[in-house]
């Protein structure tokens, strides 16, 4: 009897449906994602994976590891625990200064979402005003710090003008508690705060000074040319969810209830999903399509950190950012 013949009939036999493949699928590529932060709301592209099709279609299973800002996730791949860092150009910099072989492969948020917030009452109306203010961040090594340092440098400070507080996260209940005079922050946290009981600010977007990336994923060298076709794979899978979260907010939001530690609101986690999926656009990537990369602003912000020492050595990011596994090439 034929060898084929003969499994079909102990399959049947066993009770097991003829219509199942008799080869067994190709085993899906594992990607392990190290973040800045937690599993929050405004990361949920990267949460749904057991939800939604979107990185399985691609033959992606996704790891999600959690950090205290962007250079956390750097460290995180650089150690090999994580394939891709979701990082800030600050912390991106800071690494490509040291010798590290980095590569940055999609822009996640093209729209600089930094700021830095004052209470009305403390009077700090400009960044000359922060000189011997104590400023809270999210982190040493989070973007928070880097663009409050852009800033700073901007009116001529550094933080040896200032004191720098590391207040976590969600960082407004200290400067409503007086314990810092102004905190460096992101448009979510803003988000977060004012619907907390922040009220009567001023905040100071570092976008109207230097309008960067963000975040972008980013990649060891190594790994950019040994897995390129799962980093491929796992980009058109974050492109998707991506769009998806755009066109379909308040399933996202939904979604972002069973998935991320901070939306126990649901009203919240609407807003938050609305605010992160403007910050994920440009006239770029209306043009181009989603993580589309700004080569010319991320040179520019570059020198910007060079010009204020923050990076020590000039940086070609034309030799950093990678176009080719972009979804669509």
């Amino acid at each position: 009897m034929h060898l084929t013949t003969r499994r079909h009939l102990l399959l049947a036999a066993a009770g097991i449906g003829l219509s199942a493949p008799l080869l067994a699928q190709p085993r899906p590529d594992k990607v392990t994602v190290a973040g800045w932060s937690k599993p929050i709301t405004e990361v949920t592209p990267l949460l749904v994976d057991e939800d939604k099709p979107f990185y399985r279609a691609q033959g992606i299973t996704l790891d999600y590891i959690p950090g205290a800002g962007g250079g956390d996730a750097i460290r995180n791949i650089l150690s090999g625990q994580a394939d891709v860092a979701f990082t800030d150009p600050g912390s991106l910099f800071a690494a490509l200064d040291k010798g590290e072989k980095l590569r940055a492969i999609y822009d996640i948020y093209p729209q600089n979402v930094f700021n830095v917030v004052s209470l009305r009452k403390s009077g700090i109306r400009k960044p000359a005003d922060l000189k011997g203010k104590r400023i809270g961040v999210y982190s040493l090594s989070s973007g928070t710090r880097q663009n409050l340092q852009v800033m700073l440098h901007l009116a001529g400070l550094s933080e040896a003008d200032v004191t720098v507080v590391v207040t976590g996260l969600l960082n407004f209940a200290p400067l409503l508690q007086g314990q810092v005079d102004a905190t460096a922050a992101t448009d979510t946290g803003l988000l977060v705060g004012r619907r907390r009981g922040l009220a009567e600010v001023d905040v100071m977007e570092v976008g109207k000074v230097l309008n960067v990336s963000s975040d972008l994923f980013v990649v060891r060298e190594e790994v950019y040319q040994r897995r390129k076709d799962v980093l491929r794979r796992f980009l058109r899978g974050y492109r998707d969810s991506a769009a998806w979260m755009m066109a379909s907010p308040a399933e996202a939001a939904a979604l972002a209830g069973k998935r991320a530690i901070d939306a126990t609101d649901p009203e919240l986690a609407l807003e938050i999903i609305k605010v992160r999926n403007a910050s994920s656009v440009s006239e770029l990537t209306r043009q181009r399509g989603l993580g589309t990369m700004d080569v010319a602003m991320l040179q520019k912000a570059a020198d910007v950190y060079r010009q204020l020492e923050l990076v020590q050595h000039p940086l070609d990011m034309a030799q950093v950012v990678a176009v080719d596994l972009l979804p669509g090439r």
